[in-house]
């Protein structure tokens, strides 16, 4: 008895301490995420240092970008009006145009068109979370 006590208190600490380490991950600056995609980018595509001077900017407004609507839609926590929620699309859709006709003027055409795959590529993997969420938000919610 006391043995399965003990596997049930040690199991219990380290998935307890698993969920706090992957919680600490959103701890970082906007200049250290913008550091951390450059560098992505650059091993990914090739990019010259002319090239990450040029992209660094882009990417730390972007993420800056990210940050703010993160705090601001913890702060509205409404629901927004179709009025509001297609000004909020349209606003996005047009940060994402400008940011690709950027990246397009920066990049030569093979490592545009490998950028393009990468973002094909992580629509697809939050495509992916978005719907595993939603279908652990509704075995939830069922129980």
């Amino acid at each position: 008895m006391k043995k399965a006590f003990s596997i049930i208190l040690v199991l219990g600490l380290i998935l307890t301490s698993n969920a706090q380490k992957r919680k600490k991950g959103n701890n970082l600056t906007v200049a250290q995420k913008t550091e951390l995609s450059l560098k992505k980018m650059t091993l990914r595509l090739d990019l010259t240092e002319r090239q990450q001077n040029k992209i660094r900017p882009l990417l730390a407004e972007k993420h800056s970008k990210f940050n703010d609507n993160r705090t601001q839609r913890k702060e509205d926590r409404k629901k927004l009006s179709s009025e509001e929620r297609y000004a909020k699309k349209m606003q996005r859709l047009d940060s994402q145009i400008a940011l690709k006709g950027q990246m397009k003027d920066i990049l030569n055409d093979k490592q545009y068109e490998r950028f393009e795959k990468m973002l094909l590529k992580k629509k697809k993997h939050m495509a992916k979370r978005k719907r595993k969420h939603k279908k652990n938000k509704n075995s939830h919610s069922r129980g």
